[in-house]
């Protein structure tokens, strides 16, 4: 059951999860209590809400495709829907694709595309949109979700709002696995993305790339009963988290994302502002190399850069306690299928010292970080420039500019800044980042074992088998690939008080990015 404590001395509100096992469970077994008096009220229309946000960037897109951050997933979620929504509690429910059954063994899956649904333009959604929509992330393409999806051998329409989707193995988890970000429902043939034609919530009136973008509410009655309030929405670019907190402080904004967990405590003190946190479900930041390339192609340098950098330092002086350990793979502690009994990859200048002799690297070794690939990335640079100075081993911090980050550095530099957002499943989670050929695949990873691993995994419903089989796969990544995964933050939003919505999400935070979906003014 997901827990809502609230600590009145510091006025945050927490969230702990408790994960429920179950072999014939396609997630996570879990429950969300009402958060306070709020949950009791009745949604009421009107009002622009106001969204301060890090997470993007002056070469955002509206192609799904293309969504690389917070602030185009937030803005998809207002235009477009998905086949399917995670909820609160962290399991999966139907969106455009109303429910599902599936064969044993789960290769053939059939789908039912919820009717009465219309784009902009006055178009029924029916099964060819979703076919379409699905095949925008297949084959030739550019989207990250090819990885989740490769596994898809023929989609078929079986009618009007019916299809058949057979996959080459057996997953048990397709479901989750559609809840893919990137797979948002749009019309069949579309090509042009920046005049978008969806089934959201709202239209989009104006888009400054890494500057702000405004939405208006679509006439008539949003689908979804007591969502879509707002008339009018404004998300503002504004990367620099003291700027956010003081934009949220002076009223210019209603929500912020990525709290500046050093100044958290603090700003919780304030009467007009409510503070979210969801221990242990916020981003994975990491380090990463490319382990195809030299250096890090040696095992015993990739040793040495994982033994020698501070976690606990980094944990309590960059992110104030906010974050917990990482442990060098993007599985979070709360998800179902953390292997608990894997040892934490701590901090030994020693052993840095002896892989590093043993490693015959001599030359410095350079790190691109940017406060565009996360809030605390330099500073967590520093500390780990520290760290393994004591260990006799020399990092070049280079500082970049966040402008293009993600285009210019993520996936280019063999030595980078990263963040990973939290998934619903292990599969997803595991898939998207070390799947060998995944387009995001950071560190190059390919394992023939793991990759053997994970189809298995799929089709396993005895959880102790399950659980193993995904254990063995955190154990290989966290000591054969290149992420040194250092921290695991909480997600840290804020609000003022009449702002309501806020729920703490089984996934992201804003409220799953549908913040402006969900909410309401009292």
């Amino acid at each position: 059951m997901l827990h809502i404590e609230k600590d009145e001395s510091s006025g945050i509100l927490l969230a702990r999860r408790q994960l429920v096992a179950g072999a014939a469970a396609l997630g996570l077994g879990a429950a969300l209590l009402p958060l306070g008096a709020a949950a009791a009220e009745t949604p009421k229309k009107g009002g622009t809400l106001r969204i301060g946000m890090e997470g993007g960037s002056p070469s955002d897109s509206l192609d799904p495709r293309l969504i690389a951050d917070s602030v185009p997933l937030v803005m998809g979620m207002m235009l477009w829907n998905g086949l399917v929504e995670i909820a609160d509690n962290g399991d999966v429910v139907g969106e455009v694709l109303e429910k599902w059954e599936v064969k044993p063994g789960a290769t053939e899956w059939v789908f039912t595309v919820r009717k009465g649904l219309t784009f902009n333009s006055g178009k029924t959604v029916d099964a060819d949109d979703v076919i379409y929509s699905l095949n925008l992330h297949r084959g030739e393409t550019k989207s990250p979700a090819k990885s989740v999806l490769a596994d898809i051998t023929e989609i078929k329409k079986l009618s009007a709002n019916q299809i058949q989707i057979t996959l080459g193995s057996g997953n048990v988890d397709l479901p989750f696995t559609l809840s893919d970000f990137h797979i948002m429902v749009v019309p069949n043939g579309t090509t042009d993305f920046s005049k978008p034609d969806g089934t959201g919530a709202f239209a989009l009136e104006e888009f400054q790339p890494g500057v702000r973008a405004t939405f208006v509410r679509k006439p008539g009655t949003y689908w979804k009963a007591g969502r879509g309030n707002f008339d009018r929405v404004e998300i503002r670019y504004i990367g620099d988290a003291a700027a956010r907190t003081q934009a949220l402080v002076t009223g210019q904004v209603d929500v912020i994302n990525r709290v500046d967990p050093k100044t958290a405590a603090l700003l919780a003190k304030n009467k007009a502002v409510r503070i979210s946190r969801t221990p242990g479900m916020g981003n994975r930041y990491a380090f990463v190399a490319q382990t195809d390339k030299s250096p890090f192609s040696n095992k015993d340098l990739m040793l040495a850069l994982k033994y020698g950098i501070d976690r606990k330092k980094i944990v309590d002086n960059v992110f104030a306690g906010y974050a917990t350990p990482g442990n060098d793979h993007t599985v979070g502690g709360k998800m179902k299928f953390y292997d608990t009994k894997q040892k934490l990859m701590s901090y030994d200048p020693d052993k840095a010292k002896f892989h590093y002799k043993k490693s015959g690297v001599t030359s410095p070794i350079e790190l691109q970080v940017s406060e565009g690939a996360f809030s605390g990335a330099t500073d967590s640079g520093q500390v780990y420039q520290e760290s393994l100075a004591k260990a006799g081993i020399t990092l070049d911090l280079k500082r970049v500019s966040g402008d293009g980050y993600w285009d210019n550095v993520w996936l280019k530099q063999p030595f980078c800044a990263v963040y990973w957002a939290n998934r619903p499943t292990v599969d997803n989670q595991l898939t998207t980042t070390f799947k060998a050929g995944s387009s995001w695949n950071d560190t190059h990873f390919n394992n023939a074992e793991f990759e053997k691993l994970m189809v298995s995994a799929r089709v396993e419903l005895d959880e102790k088998k399950r659980a193993a089989m995904y254990a063995r796969c955190q154990e290989l990544i966290s000591q054969n690939s290149g992420m040194v995964c250092f921290a695991i933050q909480d997600y840290l939003d804020a609000c003022n008080t009449k702002l309501r919505g806020l729920t703490l999400s089984g996934r992201f935070d804003l409220a799953d990015c549908r913040i402006p979906e969900k909410g309401w003014f009292a």
